[in-house]
């Protein structure tokens, strides 16, 4: 949807939602990814599968509806904002690839603050979560990490700063 396609990528809770509807509100193009392109799937075939039955399920995104949009020149700048499993089918895509980061305390905080209705919300899964951002094993190579607990216009500003022509 962009000349320049931008991605946003985090652990839960580190802000890519937040950060979606920010840029929204200063009128970029942005992409909530766990809204508009995400389902439970196998992350090698791209099979859509029950998130509680199948042993391979990951959170992925739909490959196909990925290219389309960012093929998609109407904008000057997309910004995609979500995590997915098989980010590797199309990471290619992207002009810069942004990581939100945050402490243990901060994940806590805010995944205490969620709403009953979202997913995740138990301490342990902040931990685990932590432990996931700890290993940085799933960060896209020269990813600009953006420190997330920073107050939401800076985090925005930052990301902005480190976008080319937009």
């Amino acid at each position: 949807m962009g000349v320049k396609n931008y991605l946003i990528e985090g652990v839960s809770c580190a802000g890519k939602t937040t950060v979606c509807h920010e840029l929204h509100r200063r009128g970029y193009q942005s992409i909530n990814g766990d809204e508009k392109l995400a389902y439970w799937g196998d992350p090698e075939s791209g099979k859509i599968v029950d998130a509680c039955a199948h042993e391979r399920q990951a959170w992925i995104w739909d490959v196909e509806k990925v290219r389309a949009l960012a093929a998609d020149q109407t904008h000057m700048a997309t910004f995609f904002c979500g995590g997915s499993r098989n980010l590797d089918r199309f990471i290619d895509l992207f002009d810069e690839v942004f990581v939100l980061e945050i402490d243990l305390d901060t994940l806590n905080q805010r995944l205490a603050a969620r709403p009953d209705d979202e997913w995740s919300g138990s301490a342990s899964e902040g931990k685990s979560f932590a432990r996931l951002q700890a290993t940085k094993k799933d960060y896209p190579k020269n990813a600009i990490v953006i420190d997330a607990s920073a107050p939401l216009s800076s985090v925005v500003d930052t990301i902005l700063e480190n976008t080319s022509g937009t």
